[in-house]
């Protein structure tokens, strides 16, 4: 019999995640703001949806990638999950509707596109047997390299490059092209940064927090910024991402702190994030040669390099344990008495 989900003994902040290994610098994080934290691990387990949920904040940091984890159930857990809060008239943060844009690459693309900030030209393909005819038909429209990747991706995993639409179906014909966690493929431009790097901006609770640089000559596809990241988990070896042109090397740093970067970008993200819910958020972009601000992933559960922590103006794991606690004290806070008249 599984185990119900943990409960504090007053108010406090519940974090909804599923890989334990992101979360080291989190939990350490709200021990120095001194916030009370409870993490909430759905991988499995069960949830009474009549019940009333615990008095706190409810913090999703649910991945796109947790499939490749092996946690197949986690993004439907997290949806029951945040539906019963949320029904129930629960703080969350980084709620239902935002999950749904964290496990869609299309559906970010497209509230990218409504806000006006540039992203690359895209077709979404439902089943393989269309994947060919619409990189067909998006080459014929650029002329130029293409990439396909997952809709629900991660790290990296399922992002390859193709010089033509050939040498996708030879791929297609091998078996080298594997199937969607959800059925959907993007075939997407590929988008040539001016210079081998990309740019991640951190926001918090609407303010910016600090931009950085992440090497994609080393990096390649897989731009995760956590440290548990850059390791295989099997053989404890440095990864040579999917992408990367020059294989990493001990001591190699990926990340570096963008310092003093300041670019109109930043305020287009901020009101991004606020037409759409989202409190927390890295949002990554491309510097093109042609002079455009590409922006291509929006990371809801991000994560924090500790190179670039050890550096930065400011922390984001303890600024996120600040903004979290600043909420949790608002909802401990007696309401104003509502004066009616007799």
């Amino acid at each position: 019999m599984s185990a119900p989900l943990p409960v504090a003994d007053g108010p406090a902040v519940y974090a909804i995640h599923e890989n334990p290994e992101w979360f080291g610098v989190f939990r350490d994080a709200f021990a120095a703001e001194g916030v009370p934290l409870v993490e909430w691990l759905l991988v499995e387990g069960e949830l009474d949806p009549l019940s009333t949920p615990p008095e706190g904040v409810f913090w999703s940091r649910i991945s796109a990638s947790s499939h490749t984890r092996g946690h197949i159930l986690s993004k439907e857990y997290a949806r029951a999950v945040l539906s019963w809060l949320e029904a129930s008239g629960r703080r969350t943060v980084n709620g239902r509707a935002v999950l749904e844009l964290e496990v869609s690459k299309a559906a970010q693309l497209s509230a990218l596109k409504r806000a006006g900030i540039d992203v690359p030209r895209t077709r979404a393909v439902v089943g393989t047997s269309h994947l060919l005819n619409a990189a067909r038909s998006l080459h014929d429209e650029l002329a130029a390299p293409f990439v396909i990747k997952h809709n629900q991706g991660g790290k990296g995993l399922s992002v390859a490059r193709f010089e033509s639409p050939d040498e996708l179906e030879a791929a297609l014909n091998a078996g080298e092209v594997d199937e969607p966690q959800d059925g959907i493929t993007l075939v997407q431009e590929y988008v040539q940064p001016a210079e081998p790097y990309i740019t991640r901006v951190e926001i918090v609770g609407g303010e910016f927090v600090y931009a950085i640089r992440a090497d994609t000559a080393r990096g390649g596809f897989q731009l995760c910024p956590a440290d548990a990241c850059a390791v295989d988990p099997l053989t404890g070896k440095l990864v040579t991402p999917p992408g990367a042109t020059i294989a990493p090397a001990p001591g190699d740093q990926l990340f570096s702190l963008r310092d003093g970067f300041r670019h109109p970008i930043i305020e287009q993200y901020l009101a991004f994030t606020r037409q759409n819910g989202i409190e927390i958020a890295g949002i990554e972009f491309i510097e093109t040669a042609d002079g455009r601000v590409v922006t291509y992933d929006v990371n809801t559960n991000t994560n924090y390099n500790a190179a670039v922590e050890a550096v930065a103006p400011a922390s984001g794991p303890r600024a996120i344990a600040r903004y979290l606690g600043g909420l949790l004290r608002e909802t401990r806070r007696p309401s104003a008495p509502v004066l009616r008249r007799v």
